[in-house]
């Protein structure tokens, strides 16, 4: 099941009405972007970029971009003994629900958008 769909599912969104680009990033990249609008002087593994405007072309709702950058996922996967796949799954699902507007700053929070990864991720295996 695509990512996407999965956290449709679980939010219960109709999938047909919005969509989100996800990227591949360099290391150099990602850090440039966490400094630029994080304020963040480091490398991260994913960035989320909401935007929320409908696609004209579609008449879909653009949630914006998910950038991952590879080679810090592959160091993660390593870390947590798991496969590279399911590292960049699961910051798939982390970045599209930020998009959705959850986050992780506040413990209530966290909370919330942790549980609702492990139902995506429980949904994908």
């Amino acid at each position: 099941m695509e990512v996407l769909n999965a956290v449709c599912q679980i939010l219960s969104v109709d999938p047909k009405t919005v969509e989100v680009n996800y990227a591949f990033v360099s290391p150099r990249q990602i850090h440039r972007l966490n400094q630029k609008f994080r304020q963040v002087d480091k490398v991260t593994d994913v960035l989320s970029f909401p935007d929320g405007d409908i696609n004209p072309e579609t008449n879909r709702r653009f949630m914006g971009d998910v950038l991952i950058c590879r080679s810090v996922a592959r160091q993660q996967a390593k870390a947590l003994g798991h496969s590279l796949a399911r590292e960049i799954i699961f910051l798939q699902v982390h970045g599209t629900l930020h998009l959705f507007g959850y986050d992780h700053i506040d413990p209530d929070d966290e909370a919330k958008m942790f549980g609702l990864q492990r139902k995506i991720m429980a949904l994908l295996s």
